[in-house]
């Protein structure tokens, strides 16, 4: 038997066709995102707005079965924090103090934490709360407060802490994304997320016995939220890695306006071991002081205008830039100093480049090769670095 198509058949035809196509059919590949507002707690989706009559189409219930999924790439984000805070949150812990409160991480299986100097500086007794609710009696094993960083210790049993792993925070790019985890305001176990805001910021330190400031070299900016509380918990990547120690925020109101800043990890690698093995820290020194070339004070040496680099003001007397015969511009400004435009083969065209360098990459007691601009033209000063008093 042949089957014939009626022209009724091809009517009722083209008019389901419309209708699918007034409906704005969509492909089992695309996918819908709408609008939702809250109403009394359940979810409903706005109905057009325009002077057509509504069609006889009942709209389909707002449940999670009717309504179309979002994007993979939103659920592979949702997924990544969460990854980072469950793989993280037991190694962060609540420093409670007889005066104030803060954060820390497990640095080693051992029971070292590492927190901020300022978290500790003036406490008397210390309670460290981990995640469980276990509470230990912690002791101070040395501080830094040029790089404000400390190590305190708790009697764990081995294989009972997780330390976390250090990133390489040279590596850092900014737009990259972040998460701080700690105990702003005493609310511990939280996460807040964010991205690197800047980098190679100088932050103040600890007073110089000048009576100047020490300066922290290569900071991490954050607008990940930083509050009161955070501070000495680590700002970690993707990857579950501290990349910074929370350290300070820049607010008018004591809360977090978005601009956060921790202590790099590599700093972090640098400091801690010598607190744990020695209780404190040699760091090195140049014993100079000077200012970052401008295009007007680079034309004023005589200089290229674009030329970059640090314009030696002072030579501190006794320090390892004396001994080199570095010099100084003249007080009355009849001749110019040496302009430091590298160190080894790292190119200097700002304090933070020179400071991080001696930082990160050097010890006391190291000779170093100083590339400088005097009277205009290029030389190597070898210098032997010392302790920073």
């Amino acid at each position: 038997m042949f089957n014939t198509f009626r022209p009724v058949n091809i009517i009722v035809l083209i008019i389901f066709t419309l209708l699918l196509a007034a409906c704005g059919g969509i492909r089992g590949d695309e996918v819908a995102l709408l609008p939702v507002t809250q109403n009394n707690g359940a979810a409903s989706i706005p109905q057009p707005t325009n002077s057509q009559p509504s069609s006889n189409v009942a709209a389909a219930p707002a449940n999670p079965q009717s309504l179309a999924p979002l994007s993979g790439n939103y659920f592979e984000h949702e997924e990544a924090f969460i990854a980072v805070f469950e793989q993280a949150n037991s190694s962060v812990v609540h420093i409670g103090l007889d005066l104030g409160e803060g954060s820390g991480f497990v640095y080693d299986d051992s029971g070292h934490i590492v927190t901020n100097n300022h978290v500790i500086a003036d406490a008397n007794a210390i309670v460290v709360t981990f995640a469980d609710g276990t509470q230990m009696d912690a002791r101070i094993v040395g501080a830094a407060p040029d790089s404000d960083l400390a190590v305190i210790k708790v009697d764990a049993r081995p294989g009972q802490l997780r330390p976390l792993p250090l990133a390489d925070s040279n590596t850092l790019r900014v737009g990259q994304i972040v998460v701080a985890i700690g105990s702003p305001f005493g609310l511990e176990n939280t996460l807040t997320t964010g991205v690197v805001s800047g980098l190679d910021r100088l932050f103040p330190g600890a007073q110089a016995p000048d009576g100047g400031q020490y300066n922290i070299p290569n900071i991490i900016q954050t607008d990940a939220a930083i509050n009161p509380g955070n501070s000495g918990g680590p700002l970690l990547d993707l990857r579950g890695a501290v990349v910074g120690v929370n350290t300070a925020i820049e607010s008018p109101v004591r809360g977090s306006s978005g601009v956060g800043f921790a202590v790099p990890a590599n700093v972090v690698a640098v400091v801690v071991p010598q607190l744990i093995t020695n209780g404190s820290v040699s760091t090195p020194w140049l014993g100079i002081s000077g200012s970052e070339l401008n295009d007007a004070m680079a034309e004023s040496l005589g200089l290229d205008q674009e030329t970059r680099g640090i314009a030696i003001g002072e030579v501190i007397a006794g320090g390892p830039a004396a001994a080199a015969g570095l010099r100084a511009a003249d007080i009355s400004g009849t001749s110019a100093g040496d302009v430091i435009v590298g160190i080894n083969d790292q190119d200097i065209r700002a304090f933070d480049d020179l400071l991080g360098y001696i930082v990160e990459q050097t010890t006391v007691g190291q000779t170093v090769d100083l590339h400088i601009l005097r009277n205009g033209q290029l030389e190597t000063v070898p210098l032997t670095l010392q302790a920073r008093p």
